[in-house]
């Protein structure tokens, strides 16, 4: 499809039917007008947030500074200070995306805000915070984030058949992911069973993209380096494997989604879970800053990039409908890394491991940070 080049590359996205939302949050953002700007005039769709971003704007920005103090005095622990302002100021960014979320009926204007890190592999307790997280933020165009671990793929299918959307996040694995998809539609036949509605509970399934690629490409270039007979099919595929990895991830979707079994939910109100391409800022300098956007686009998807990413894709986008196009290559890719000795699998799990300890680390930083002012004051 051809489209005019006069018109903004991001709101060119939503006619190839994907979403494009924000992989940050601060408050000024919010109180300065410029997140109503971006849904105006870029076309911004939903918000996303996680341990790393708040940690980054609360702990080493002064737009709180004031918030925290005042906290402080009034002898609130580090914990109780955090969630005030990361709820406050999701709950500022979901009543600007509502009026988005109620014209679209649901289907965007999202926030998303993710349970404590350290619970990714306690069921029980996630289950809990989840619940309390939607109680507190009382929002419909919210979404509560849990990681795709195992333990998380029980509580997902226990919090949607309670009617609470869910961001299923750091997801790398194609395996694990069908879990994901089995959990969401559990969830909901379990809520069909307890003759509860179907229509408004919401869920997205996260592929952390760039960073299948930041961990696969220095084994393709090890094994480029040694040039042996893996050399020359190792530098064809360098660069590919997240793409790949994401493009036969859409085609499990696309699959799942048109079976009788999902069906009968759809004509009760359900939506589809739709894939979410996450950490999709470019990391290598050697690939384009729009990488993951431009191969990615497709119907029925939402891709959060960082602000840098949606300033770039402004300037340099070239939308096109790319999420199905070489399908046969993309699985030829993934079966070629398995002959070079990469197991796509293990590449998953110590990925989800990282994840979850790259959420820890400034969740502590952050929870010490707090700790230092309140024994400064």
């Amino acid at each position: 499809m051809n489209m005019n080049v006069n018109v903004n590359p991001l709101k060119q996205l939503k006619t190839f039917g994907q979403s494009l939302w924000l992989d940050y949050i601060r408050r000024d953002l919010i109180t300065s007008g410029k997140l109503r700007r971006l849904i105006e005039e870029d076309g911004l769709r939903g918000m996303t947030s996680n341990p790393t971003i708040f940690e980054k704007v609360i702990a080493y920005e002064h737009d709180y500074d004031e918030d925290i103090k005042n906290m402080i005095l009034k002898k609130k622990d580090a914990k109780t200070i955090y969630e005030a302002i990361s709820q406050h100021d999701v709950k500022g960014a979901a009543d600007e995306f509502r009026s988005l979320y109620d014209t679209t009926d649901g289907e965007d204007g999202y926030v998303s805000l993710e349970v404590n890190p350290h619970l990714a592999y306690e069921t029980e307790k996630t289950i809990d915070e989840a619940r309390r997280l939607w109680t507190s933020l009382n929002r419909p165009n919210v979404f509560i984030k849990v990681p795709a671990t195992v333990s998380g793929l029980a509580a997902i299918r226990k919090l949607i058949s309670e009617g609470i959307n869910i961001n299923i996040t750091l997801l790398f694995g194609l395996p694990r992911y069908q879990q994901v998809i089995e959990a969401y539609i559990a969830g909901m036949e379990e809520r069909l069973l307890q003759g509860k509605p179907l229509k408004h509970v919401a869920s997205v399934a996260s592929f952390f993209i760039s960073r299948i690629d930041g961990l696969v490409d220095p084994l393709l270039e090890k094994l480029i380096a040694e040039g042996n007979e893996k050399a020359r099919l190792s530098k064809m595929i360098l660069g590919q494997v997240a793409i790949s990895n994401a493009k036969v991830a859409y085609q499990i979707f696309k699959e799942t989604f048109d079976t009788k079994r999902f069906k009968k939910l759809a004509k009760e109100g359900a939506r589809v879970q739709r894939l979410l391409w996450a950490s999709t800022g470019t990391k290598n300098p050697n690939y384009s800053d729009t990488k993951y956007v431009d191969a990615l686009i497709g119907k029925d998807t939402v891709n959060t990039v960082p602000l840098k990413t949606l300033d770039a894709y402004r300037d340099q986008g070239r939308p096109t409908a790319s999420l199905e196009q070489n399908i046969e290559k993309a699985r030829q890719i993934l079966e070629q890394l398995s002959e070079l000795g990469i197991d796509m699998e293990k590449i998953a799990q110590q990925l989800e491991k990282e994840g979850i300890e790259n959420f820890n680390k400034p969740f502590d930083n952050l929870m010490n940070v707090l700790q230092q002012r309140i024994l400064q004051l």
